[in-house]
């Protein structure tokens, strides 16, 4: 499937105002750079204080994606030192292996509050913001949204939801014109695999370049490409 593309003239990023949510993690930290690079003004956010804080860029905040008060955070420092919003890249996620009855509970909700109602819970906050820009909004899922693998059942039921609510949202913020772009890219050499909540990751192929990733994101965002699958990194 090709990705889709939105008719317009290419989207302007020196200047933007982008909040990057998990920027200290290996995709996030790239997709900020990517962005920089284009002279975007961002925003960055993780959970831990440290890391944050050693992000060379404008406005940091410290705030865990699985807190409905994040995006509250998110959204007041985006109008403090932003002046508002025009986009927001979520390159957050965590992951777990092995067969779901052998899954904590505790497992098994720590992903779909990561992956799922944690990136719900900031949107809700921050739309009215990318509404009054006509902004845009990147949901980083993954592959497995759409080929979901054994083993990982909890983890590909979270990725494919987080793409479902991207695809409804398209929809329904057509008439805001905030754009919404669901990413699934193939296994990337993040290191995340390395990093489960629960389990051992399966024997994996080499995954792709972290760096391509995130440039084709970027890309993307200029280009207006909305539904970039996993053959759209070829």
């Amino acid at each position: 499937m090709e990705a889709a593309v939105t008719q317009r003239d290419p989207r302007e990023l020196a200047g933007a105002r982008i909040a990057v949510v998990g920027a200290t993690g290996a995709l996030g930290t790239l997709l900020a750079a990517e962005l920089a690079v284009r002279g975007a003004r961002l925003l960055v956010t993780g959970r831990d204080p440290d890391r944050v804080d050693a992000l060379e860029t404008e406005v940091r905040v410290v705030a865990d994606l699985g807190d409905a008060t994040a995006g509250d955070a998110v959204a007041a420092a985006a109008r403090e030192h932003l002046g508002g919003l025009d986009g927001l890249v979520n390159a957050a996620g965590v992951v777990a292996f092995g067969s779901l009855v052998d899954t904590p509970d505790e497992v098994v909700e720590e992903l779909f509050l990561t992956n799922v109602v944690g990136p719900l819970f900031l949107l809700r906050r921050v739309m009215p913001l990318l509404a009054e820009s006509q902004g845009f909004v990147v949901q980083l899922s993954a592959v497995v949204a759409e080929q979901p693998l054994p083993r990982m059942a909890a983890y590909s039921a979270s990725k494919a939801a987080l793409s479902a609510a991207a695809t409804a949202l398209r929809t329904e913020l057509r008439r805001s014109r905030v754009e919404v772009y669901d990413v699934r890219p193939p296994h990337t050499e993040t290191g995340l695999a390395s990093r489960p909540l629960a389990g051992e990751a399966p024997r994996l192929p080499a995954g792709k370049d972290p760096t391509a990733i995130a440039r084709r994101v970027v890309e993307a965002i200029v280009a207006g490409e909305h539904d970039l699958g996993p053959e759209a990194f070829a």
